[in-house]
């Protein structure tokens, strides 16, 4: 069970995770959309544990490979715009949503 402060702080980062994937790191996503769907804080903030969404979904091996080689960059970007706020810049782990793609298999069978 997350306590406020880690809740306000995910929803922060997730805003921030999706903010920095769609402007300014569009070059390490090549052109697939990639969503954050979810973030959760560890209780001391040090970790936190991003779920993406990635569309299209064939893409998405080579999306998460690049996401999981480049997180010191995704994590020096995201510490720029939370200098301020936070004490330390959280870890990132990177987890792949497939909730959508789920969700388009279940529509698919049903049609």
């Amino acid at each position: 069970m997350e306590n406020t402060r880690q809740q306000k702080i995910a929803r922060q980062i997730q805003k921030d995770l999706g903010d920095i994937f769609a402007r300014d790191l569009s070059g390490l996503v090549r052109g697939a959309m990639v969503t954050v769907t979810e973030v959760r804080m560890s209780p001391d903030l040090e970790y936190a544990r991003v779920w993406v969404s990635v569309f299209p979904f064939d893409r998405h091996a080579g999306i998460m490979t690049s996401l999981e080689a480049n997180t010191w960059l995704i994590r020096k970007t995201l510490g720029t715009r939370v200098r301020n706020q936070m004490r330390v810049v959280p870890e990132l782990t990177f987890v792949l949503d497939d909730s959508f793609e789920y969700i388009e298999k279940i529509d698919k069978l049903l049609k």
